[in-house]
């Protein structure tokens, strides 16, 4: 278990937690959202205790897929944000004529123009593609202008380009927005040129840092307790290599088995 790591997130920051299976990404996510306490330290979010900020706080947890012949449109997925936590079923027409029905209309219009997902957003989930899926999870996830948006895994089980244009479109979320961006991953080199500060975490500790600082021969082989090197391809993707076996991370995991091909976080 891993200890020791002070880290203080801004707002427009886009921060990633990385690191290889079962070392506890998943379970600082759960810290973060006050579902899990720490075992020793201290962690405020937003100036408040874990849970107590929810409602600022936009989590987009790993990604689920949904089944082909969900007739659940992507603009319902989108409102569920707004008022998923709500008894009962409105009555049809009801609430355009309530200030908090304009309200939700207003923002669930806006959210979903800001993700670009309006061409597609009254099509059945089930017939929209993995990118297309995620914009609208991204859109829920922003329904209450959020001030940290917590994403875990987000670009899991998508192609290289949909990798991209998600990647980018969080990266400009945070921009216009200023709203911190906490990300999950496995695989760094999507995030890596939009990356303020990284948050490593590895069986032997866990180290905070600029991307520089943190992700490089020295600060790995420390980590790991073995020697590991670390490599910048021609086309600028990170290579991780060591001995007895490279650290599952950090290569194009779309290619196949291989040396520093990553899984999912445990």
């Amino acid at each position: 278990m891993w200890s020791g790591v002070d880290l203080d997130v801004r707002a427009g920051e886009f921060v990633s937690l990385l690191g290889p299976n079962g070392v506890g990404k998943s379970t600082l996510v759960k810290v973060i959202l006050g579902v899990q306490q720490p075992a020793a330290g201290e962690i405020r979010v937003l100036g408040r205790r874990p849970g107590r900020a929810n409602h600022d706080v936009g989590y987009l947890p790993q990604r689920r897929s949904f089944d082909s012949s969900l007739r659940v449109r992507g603009i319902d997925i989108v409102r569920l944000g707004w008022d998923g936590d709500r008894w009962g079923v409105p009555l049809p027409g009801a609430a355009r004529f309530t200030a908090r029905g304009r309200a939700a209309r207003e923002r669930i219009d806006e959210v979903i123009d800001l993700v670009g997902a309006a061409a597609y957003a009254k099509r059945p989930i089930g017939q929209c593609s993995g990118g297309e899926q995620q914009r609208l999870l991204i859109a829920q996830a922003l329904i209450h202008r959020p001030k940290l948006l917590l994403l875990d895994e987000p670009l899991d089980s998508l192609d290289l380009p949909t990798e991209a244009a998600v990647v980018t479109l969080i990266d400009r979320i945070r921009r216009e927005e200023g709203v911190a961006v906490v990300l999950v991953a496995h695989d760094v080199n999507p995030i890596l040129p939009y990356l303020d500060r990284v948050v490593y975490l590895a069986e032997r500790g866990a180290v905070a840092g600029t991307p520089a600082q943190v992700i490089n021969s020295e600060t790995l082989s420390r980590l790991y307790g073995t020697p590991i090197e670390v490599l910048r391809a021609a086309d600028g993707r990170l290579v991780v290599v060591g001995q007895p076996d490279a650290p599952a991370l950090h290569t194009d995991r779309h290619t196949g088995p291989g040396p520093g091909v990553g899984d999912g976080d445990g």
